[in-house]
């Protein structure tokens, strides 16, 4: 999760929720403004809305790419891990 800038310069920062026992409950954000004592800080590596939509773009662009090459791999050497490495069901050979 990412501090993200607002348009009205406020942040939106992650938090997580706990149980008593220590437990993730949850994730979330919560949005703080610049009299908070942490926005300096939070606000040093802040993406803008546009900024994280064009990351998550560029990871979804090369997860296609690895998906192709796999893909590839396994058109020419079939889906099983043995056969890939010069092995078969009966062990090496």
């Amino acid at each position: 999760m990412y501090v993200i800038r607002l348009a009205n310069g406020n942040l939106l920062v992650p938090e997580s929720v706990a149980s008593d026992g220590g437990n993730l409950m949850a994730d979330a954000y919560v949005e703080i403004g610049p009299d908070d004592s942490e926005y300096d800080r939070l606000a040093a590596d802040a993406l803008t809305q546009e900024e994280l939509d064009e990351r998550r773009r560029h990871w979804q662009e090369g997860d296609e790419l690895l998906r192709s090459q796999f893909l590839d791999f396994l058109a020419r050497h079939g889906n099983s891990p043995g056969r890939a490495q010069g092995t078969d069901e009966n062990g090496p050979g």
